[in-house]
């Protein structure tokens, strides 16, 4: 497993940590997500052989989000 702490503008609410919380959640090889709104991280621990990290930015950037 791999644990990586992606850096993520655009979050404000508790609605904004729900949001990628799910769709980050549901993503296979995805083991788990964390959202720390208040320093603007994501912390996801992977599976990169199940799943790449541009999967994961990329369904973090459909939600309506920028990852830097």
């Amino acid at each position: 497993m791999e644990n990586i702490t992606l850096h993520v503008s655009g979050m404000t609410c508790n609605h904004c940590v729900k949001a990628i919380e799910g769709s980050v959640g549901r993503l296979d090889g995805v083991d788990k997500v964390a959202v720390h709104l208040d320093k603007g991280e994501v912390v996801v621990e992977f599976d990169s052989n199940v799943i790449s990290l541009a999967a994961i930015k990329d369904t973090i950037d459909d939600q309506g989000y920028d990852v830097n």
